[in-house]
């Protein structure tokens, strides 16, 4: 696949490029915050018009989601490092992104109904159904692309902000829903209708192949041997 070609890329340009950037200014290190999650990001500019970039982000999050008229606990738990290639085609701030975010992202859910429930189709009680868990799992390897703005390398001084906007591809969600605890966990009739119950849940996961992307951050820059941070136009 191509998207792992960027992380390789990535792996092998920064230690061998490294003395080179604390010299003249081309690496640069930052917090990140946004819709992938909070984390911390790692660039290296080719050129003035080529940043690497790597990151890590990381989301949990709690809250109640309703799915097919079920109130359930979803517990968000996304872990999601990336590589991208940053092309700024001015010369400027402004920036063509791609590359893929990678790693484990998950939803948990857990659902104990205190009241009748509609399942797969069928009315059953909280007795008969227990307690209900699923999963949604995303695609391990998500593409993405997106513009944005960065003047880490191109204001003069070590501190720089960004702003990117785009989306994540992949293929949609794969939904597992399961029962335990209720007089009718193991009954297949009900299991029957727990299989729908799924299948409907996965309908509507199927919607969510492209996720939008949003978020912003501060990076620092390193400077050359008397301190001062070169503009691009000063690189060797």
């Amino acid at each position: 696949m191509k998207t792992p070609l960027i992380a390789a890329v990535i792996a092998t340009a920064l230690p061998a490029t490294s003395a080179l950037a604390q010299a003249d200014g081309r690496f640069a290190v930052g917090a990140q915050a946004g819709t992938p999650g909070a984390g911390l990001q790692a660039q290296f500019a080719l050129s003035p018009v080529v940043v690497l970039r790597g990151g890590y982000d990381v989301l949990k999050w709690d809250r109640d989601q309703t799915y097919k008229g079920i109130d359930y606990d979803a517990k968000i738990d996304f872990k999601s490092p990336g590589a991208f290639v940053d092309l700024h085609p001015f010369r400027n701030g402004f920036l063509i992104s791609g590359g893929a975010y990678f790693g484990d992202r998950k939803v948990d859910l857990d659902a104990t109904p205190t009241g009748n429930v509609n399942v797969g189709g069928a009315t059953f009680t909280p007795a008969q159904v227990g307690t209900l868990t699923g999963r949604i799992d995303l695609e391990s390897t998500a593409p993405f692309v997106g513009l944005g703005y960065d003047n880490t390398f191109t204001r003069g001084g070590r501190l720089g902000f960004r702003i990117l906007a785009g989306a994540a591809f992949g293929d949609a969600p794969q939904v597992n829903l399961d029962a335990r605890g209720g007089t009718l966990s193991n009954d297949p009739t009900f299991r029957s209708r727990l299989d729908q119950e799924e299948r409907e849940i996965q309908a509507e996961a199927d919607d969510y192949k492209v996720l939008p992307v949003l978020r912003g951050g501060a990076s620092t820059s390193s400077s050359d041997a008397s301190g001062v941070v070169p503009k691009r136009e000063d690189w060797g």
